[in-house]
């Protein structure tokens, strides 16, 4: 196949230092900081009840979130609940039952599924036993295509024996393993203690079983990491041959998420340190032969996600660069985001308030947001910054029926001084990320975020970079 027109990258730390900030990671837009109670449960099932009558065979995406975990890990930054009593995953598989059955009833006819996703916390934290009954759950309310494409994030410290061959029959066919790093003391510092061995252990049982897709998660800024760390970290993964590398950047923020503080600050690595990490990696990456998708995603060649960003198919949701069309979301448990047509709705984020919801009967929302169409427009423009790295001004006006120079006049002048430092080129035709600006894509998104502009809010976001 051929390269991607949209690929090309060039890695320029001077660049990526002067323009490094916080901001969002726009797996939505709004964002989901912006979304307000009241009115959740109406907003939601209006939605619903449009879709029945619009597009009642559109097929549907499936998010479950599975909260537990056996212990924590410092640097995480999830919706989890500690625990090593499994017992309280069967008393959320009765809630969640609960829930499909409160989300089934208000379709006229069984919703036809076609991706699937369990994340968390750990979702490898239930038994296989609990895993059989979560799956009965979902195909009593939903309908899987054929094809549909099931994945699962799984920790190779947690895996009961045969999991991978059950979910595998039930047709689970991606996987997306947690790494971070494979060095013992820093495995140490942020207490996730995994030999590579059992890392590659995990792999190849996947590769064994069909897994036609697996994703290794690592993340750069821990505590004790260096270049030197993240080298070898690099040598033994790429000698593994993921189909998919997720390079995240750490985001220390201890004022909101409690297990950092067990981190040393005084350990973290430098900014220096860690901008040069980033530029091993991504060098190393790009020589291995792996095409940048965007923001954190690499991926070989013949994957689906370089499939897609080279045919000018790839999306983005909340689970970040995605193959699918952009279909109807339901995301069910405790702080699961919905999508279904213009809302956005949000599960309760502590256990007890949506196991209370659920004990009478209401679904257990607590936050929406029904997009306007100045919200559609933004999205748009969003999207196809993050997902092709350029908006195609003509087509773009047809699609919305707008004068883009009018309607963007000052996002336009925001983004002057972008161009001027080669992040993009604008034109009456286009507005294009150079290959200098890709790991900068999100700065360049955020000109095109009113509620950013506006200081609507206060929120607080990871770093770019």
């Amino acid at each position: 196949m051929h390269v991607s027109h949209i690929s090309p990258v060039e890695f320029d730390a001077e660049l990526i230092a002067r323009h490094d900030g916080s901001g969002p990671r726009y797996t939505s837009y709004p964002t989901a900081d912006r979304f307000t109670q009241g009115h959740a449960v109406p907003n939601y099932l209006n939605a619903l009840h449009s879709r029945q009558a619009q597009r009642p065979g559109a097929a549907l995406s499936l998010y479950v979130h599975l909260p537990f975990c056996d212990t924590v890990c410092y640097y995480c930054a999830c919706n989890k609940i500690a625990t090593k009593d499994r017992g309280r995953a069967d008393v959320y598989l009765d809630y969640l039952e609960r829930e499909i059955a409160l989300v089934r009833a208000e379709f006229d006819q069984q919703p036809e599924v076609s991706q699937l996703h369990f994340g968390g916390g750990t979702p490898t934290f239930l038994t296989n036993a609990q895993f059989e009954r979560l799956m009965a759950i979902l195909k009593k309310g939903f309908t899987f295509k054929p094809d549909a494409e099931l994945s699962i994030e799984v920790d190779p410290r947690r895996l009961h024996d045969g999991i991978l061959a059950l979910l595998a029959r039930h047709g689970f066919n991606r996987m997306s393993l947690g790494v971070q790093d494979l060095d013992p003391v820093v495995q140490k510092a942020v207490n996730r203690i995994q030999p590579p061995e059992l890392t590659q252990s995990v792999l190849e049982q996947g590769r064994a079983l069909g897994y036609k897709s697996i994703n290794l998660d690592l993340i750069y800024g821990l505590p004790h990491q260096s270049v030197k760390t993240m080298e070898a970290t690099l040598v033994t993964v790429l000698g593994w041959r993921p189909d998919r590398i997720a390079l995240y950047s750490y985001a220390h923020l201890p004022e909101r998420f409690m297990p950092q503080r067990r981190i040393e600050v005084a350990m973290l690595p430098a900014p220096s340190e860690k901008l040069a990490m980033l530029k091993l990696a991504v060098t190393t990456l790009l020589d291995a032969g792996y095409v940048y998708i965007g923001m954190d995603h690499f991926a070989l060649p013949g994957d689906e996600l370089a499939v897609a960003l080279d045919e000018g198919t790839l999306q983005r949701n909340f689970q970040g660069y995605s193959t699918q069309a952009d279909c109807d979301l339901i995301a069910l448990g405790v702080s699961a985001i919905s999508r279904i047509g213009d809302v956005y709705a949000q599960n309760h984020r502590v256990l007890e308030d949506y196991y209370e919801a659920l004990d009478q009967r209401m679904l257990p929302l607590a936050k929406s947001l029904v997009m306007t169409r100045d919200d559609q427009v933004r999205k748009a423009a969003i999207h196809d910054l993050l997902c092709q790295s350029v908006i195609l001004i003509p087509d773009f006006e047809q699609q919305w029926g707008l004068s883009f120079a009018d309607y963007f006049a000052a996002d336009l002048a925001a983004l002057r001084e972008l161009e001027q430092d080669g992040l993009v080129t604008i034109s009456d035709q286009e507005i294009r990320i150079t290959p200098r600006g890709r790991f900068l894509a999100r700065i360049v998104a955020m000109r095109f975020d009113r509620y950013l502009r506006e200081a609507t809010t206060t929120a607080k976001y990871s770093r770019v970079i």
